[in-house]
């Protein structure tokens, strides 16, 4: 893998290239047919307004956030667009919310707080951004009882990283396959990893699905990005 992002230097994980006069905060190129962007939202909403067209269906969904946290991620996710050549009138949502291109290229989307991401892949993919909170030990048992049994809980620094990424990887494999019903405590699994590695491998049991996913994961400032692909 390959990372890109703002401030322009090399390390032994690839290499990263200035983008001084955007938000585009980080692009990591997973292979030849995958690239994720991470955008960090410093724009105010007036400036995204300018800057990014949305078809009328689009519009609508804007003018019924009543947050301008989520307003503004949902028109960065626009800007992370244009960064491909892409615009809003490219994307359409099927009757389940999930995003598709009419290229027939793959998407996924996250955005949390002054972040957001896309991955764009010629594979099934799903993203997910979190950012590292506290919270998340207290409902930790709602979504990762079986995944206790390796959890470090005596280091609260790792035990929340640990579970932001299990949280983003259920998260990210739900994208994968959107049906209703699926639980992430009950039907998602994650096996054994740890957080140098930065991969993982999840299962999905649900009615008579048994399928395998890949996982990957990366910290971006006090946040967790995690993305997956289903084993073929």
């Amino acid at each position: 893998m390959f990372f890109l992002n703002k401030k322009g230097f090399s390390l032994l994980s690839g290499l990263k290239i200035s983008s001084l006069f955007m938000s585009l905060h980080q692009t990591i190129l997973h292979d030849s047919k995958t690239e994720i962007l991470v955008w960090k939202i410093s724009e105010t909403l007036d400036q995204l307004l300018t800057e990014v067209k949305l078809n009328e269906s689009s519009n609508a969904r804007l003018g019924g956030m009543k947050s301008v946290a989520h307003q503004k991620g949902f028109l960065s996710v626009r800007k992370l667009l244009q960064e491909r050549g892409y615009t809003d009138f490219d994307l359409y949502y099927d009757q389940f919310g999930k995003p598709h291109l009419y290229d027939g290229r793959h998407i996924s989307i996250s955005h949390s707080h002054d972040f957001s991401a896309i991955i764009l892949s010629d594979k099934n993919c799903g993203i997910d951004l979190e950012m590292q909170r506290e919270k998340i030990m207290t409902i930790a048992h709602k979504f990762a009882d079986e995944e206790s049994k390796f959890l470090h809980e005596q280091n609260q620094d790792d035990y929340i990283r640990q579970l932001t990424i299990i949280w983003g990887a259920k998260e990210a494999v739900f994208k994968i396959r959107n049906e209703v019903g699926i639980s992430f405590k009950d039907h998602i699994h994650l096996n054994r990893f740890t957080l140098e590695g930065k991969v993982a491998s999840a299962i999905l049991k649900f009615a008579s699905l048994e399928v395998n996913y890949n996982i990957f994961f990366e910290e971006v400032e006090n946040f967790t990005l995690v993305y997956a692909f289903e084993k073929q």
